[in-house]
C-alpha cells in the first residue's frame, strides 16, 4: 500500500497526474492547517499550497541525476538567503509541505497522504490543547519613569494589591538616559481592575508612558 507508483526511470503521464493531484490536494490541506488558530498572510498560504507540487516536479526532474541534484541543492540555497525568515510554525509548515512534495515526487502518494494525516492530527491536538502557550492571564507591563526615581521597590505595594505575581525582567534607558523603561511580567488578580491599577501606576511615574498587554513571543510559531 505504501509502495511507490513510479517504476523504472521513466515517469508515465498517469503517474505524473496522480502525483500532482495528490500534491495539490495535500498542499491545500497544509495551507488550511497553517491557518488554524494563528495569524497568517495570504502570500504565505498561497506559497504553502503550491510548494508540494513544485517540489514534486523538481524531484521528478532530478530522478537519480546527481548533477541535477547538486544544481537543485544550490538553487534551494539561493532561495533560502533571498527569503525573509518566518516564525517557527511557518517554518514547520514549509518543512511539512516540502516532505509531501518529496514523497509524491518519488511516487509515494499514499505514504504522503498518511504522513500528512498523522501530522495534521498531531498539530491540531497540540494547538487545541494550548501546548506551550503559557499562562492565559499573564501580562507584559512596561513602565517609563524619570531617571531621578529609584525603581527598586517603587511599585511593590501596588503589585501586591493588584497582582498575584510580578517580576522585573528588564531595565532599559531611554531618551538619552533621562528615562528608564521597566519591563515586568505580571499576573493580575482581577483583569476587570486593570484601569484602576494603571491609574495608580501613573500617579507614581509622573504620568509617563505605561504599556500593558499580553506578552509578545519572539519566534525564530
Amino acid at each position: 500500500m505504501l509502495n511507490t507508483i513510479i517504476t523504472g526511470t521513466e515517469i508515465t503521464a498517469s503517474a505524473f497526474f496522480i502525483c500532482t493531484a495528490v500534491s495539490i490536494v495535500l498542499g491545500l490541506a497544509a495551507a488550511a492547517l497553517s491557518m488554524y488558530k494563528t495569524r497568517y498572510s495570504q502570500s504565505f498560504v498561497l506559497t504553502l499550497a503550491m510548494l508540494p507540487a513544485m517540489v514534486q516536479v523538481i524531484i521528478m526532474l532530478v530522478n537519480g541525476n546527481i548533477g541535477a541534484g547538486v544544481a537543485v541543492m544550490g538553487a534551494f540555497g539561493l532561495i533560502r538567503f533571498r527569503s525573509a525568515p518566518g516564525n517557527a510554525r511557518e517554518i514547520g509548515m514549509v518543512f511539512l509541505a516540502t516532505a509531501i512534495g518529496l514523497a509524491t515526487g518519488m511516487g509515494y502518494v499514499v505514504l504522503a497522504a498518511v504522513f500528512f494525516a498523522i501530522m495534521a492530527l498531531y498539530t491540531l491536538a497540540l494547538t487545541t490543547s494550548g501546548f506551550g502557550a503559557g499562562r492565559a492571564d499573564e501580562r507584559e507591563l512596561k513602565i517609563t519613569i524619570p531617571e531621578n526615581l529609584d525603581y527598586d521597590g517603587l511599585f511593590d505595594d501596588l503589585f501586591s494589591h493588584y497582582t498575584r505575581d510580578a517580576e522585573l525582567v528588564r531595565v532599559k534607558t531611554a531618551n538619552m538616559g533621562t528615562l528608564y523603561e521597566l519591563s515586568y511580567k505580571i499576573v493580575l488578580k482581577d483583569a476587570h481592575r486593570t484601569k484602576a491599577f494603571l491609574d495608580e501606576l501613573r500617579e507614581r511615574n509622573g504620568n509617563l508612558n505605561i504599556v500593558c498587554g499580553k506578552p509578545v513571543t519572539k519566534e525564530a510559531l
